[in-house]
């Protein structure tokens, strides 16, 4: 306890010397390597950081390596399940894909959806979605993926297709009772889950309504492709794939499961196993490519169904676009968004071991007064430790605790908090490229972060609208009025 009490902190300004190493050490090595930053660049980015953080809290504070090395484990282990999570999302991609139930859903797509309202219809079937499952991460990785092949295929940029995903997926996560970043956020504020959820309407609804009008708008106005192309794509997908409604059951029986709430592991690990038989019944026919041999025997079979799940898988479909569409890296594909995930908790753990974070958020706290520098300053700190910490849960809890004790100072209802906490945290997430969530959603779409930011209308707009309404002051009462 003594030590404790004696631990130097760093100054605010020392503090921001490893984020400054960061954002300017990001910059160069995505100005340099573009999309290609998840391959290594991102990651000794922040390691250079990290080490940048330790080096000057233990050479001129006088901490202690043990102390950041227990922070920097109390991270990964925040993050375990994730991981697991993570490498379930590959497979359930590669065996999804291969087995044709992805195909198959593009394909009754492209016969249902019209391209000029395909991008407002992405944005609402996934916000639908995601509110039944509870969860971003799942709806990105089944229906998205479906639906970024839809898009492409009647030639949209791929920008504004994973734009008007995320911002439906993470609509739905927000007012969900089943997601988890929702419990997170109103546990964490001391708010009744759905006082939590109502209260946020007053800011969600207006800005899917905006972000609605502009995928709306944009679909009217987009030059799509031709429906000759369109034809040419869904025969490709008929001769390449055994297309059959029979393949839609693996994304209802999913849809079940995730009804009944099943942990998030069981349902994607049945999911890929379930996918992985309809893979030997209806698309026995491309393990032999997949394995690139011309023999058809039990050894070929097994093979190319294990490929399904953790390795890459190239099937030629006559169509270089189709190919590159359908192709898909399994487990494989998720290690190096599981290596900057393993960097960024090393980064937010020794900043937040040292002291360094609260170090920075400190001088905010001193520039907070009334209703609207309070939600400013609880927008602006949730997306730096978002930044910083590069997770939306230990963001959701630093900024909820952070601020619980100065909203009952100046009397705010902790709803406000809360409602605040989600509009700045879980929303922008996915727009960092090496927070947890921008990492997941740009390797599960194949759609580089900074591609697909700017489309994100949604995530953009939701911390603005909470600021907007707090400076109007709509339905902020002082703690002691009732919750309407």
């Amino acid at each position: 306890m003594n030590q404790e009490q004696n631990k130097r902190i760093p100054s605010p300004l020392v503090s921001l010397i490893p984020v400054a190493v960061l954002v300017v050490m990001l910059f160069v090595v995505i100005r340099n390597f573009g999309s290609d930053t998840l391959e290594g660049g991102s990651q000794i980015s922040l390691m250079m950081a990290t080490s940048v953080c330790a080096l000057i809290v233990m050479l001129f504070y006088k901490q202690r390596w043990q102390d950041l090395e227990n922070a920097v484990s109390a991270n990964m282990k925040a993050v375990t399940v994730g991981i697991v999570i993570l490498l379930l999302i590959g497979s359930v991609a590669g065996t999804w894909m291969v087995s044709g139930v992805v195909p198959s859903l593009i394909y009754y797509g492209l016969n249902i959806i019209h391209p000029h309202f395909f991008l407002v219809s992405t944005c609402i079937i996934c916000a639908v979605v995601s509110v039944m499952t509870g969860s971003s991460w799942t709806t990105v990785a089944t229906i998205g993926v479906a639906l970024i092949g839809i898009g492409k295929a009647q030639g949209f940029d791929v920008g504004w297709i994973a734009g008007a995903i995320i911002s439906g997926s993470y609509f739905g996560d927000k007012i969900s009772p089943l997601s988890d970043t929702t419990v997170l956020a109103s546990s964490s504020a001391e708010t009744p889950l759905f006082t939590h959820i109502r209260y946020m309407l007053i800011t969600t609804v207006p800005s899917m309504f905006i972000a609605l009008a502009i995928f709306t708008v944009a679909g009217l106005n987009y030059d799509t492709a031709s429906s000759e192309h369109i034809y040419r794509f869904a025969r490709s997908l008929e001769n390449t794939f055994h297309i059959t409604p029979w393949l839609l059951v693996v994304p209802v029986v999913t849809g079940i499961m995730i009804a009944f709430r099943l942990p998030s592991v069981i349902t994607l690990f049945f999911s890929s196993v379930l996918a992985g038989i309809f893979l030997l019944v209806f698309q026995s026919h491309l393990l032999p490519q997949i394995v690139g041999s011309d023999e058809i025997d039990f050894a070929t079979m097994f093979k190319g169904l294990m490929i399904s799940f953790y390795g890459d898988t190239n099937i030629d479909t006559g169509s270089a676009e189709l190919t590159d569409l359908v192709s898909t890296t399994g487990m494989g594909g998720m290690l190096n968004t599981i290596w900057l995930i393993i960097c960024a908790m090393c980064f937010g753990g020794v900043m937040t071991g040292s002291g360094m974070l609260q170090s920075i958020t400190s001088v905010i706290l001193k520039w907070v007064k009334g209703r609207a520098g309070a939600v400013t300053s609880t927008v602006s700190t949730g997306l730096f430790f978002n930044l910083c910490t590069a997770d939306q849960y230990l963001s959701i809890i630093l900024t909820g605790n952070m601020f619980k004790g100065l909203y009952k100072k100046i009397g705010l209802e902790s709803r406000l908090l809360s409602r605040t906490v989600e509009d700045s945290v879980t929303v922008t997430s996915p727009l960092i490229p090496w927070n947890t969530c921008g990492m997941t959603q740009a390797t599960v779409l194949g759609v580089p972060t900074v591609v697909y930011l700017p489309y994100c209308f949604f995530n953009i707009i939701s911390p603005l609208m909470s600021i907007i309404i707090a400076v109007i002051g709509y339905k902020i009462y002082r703690q002691s009025k009732k919750d309407v």
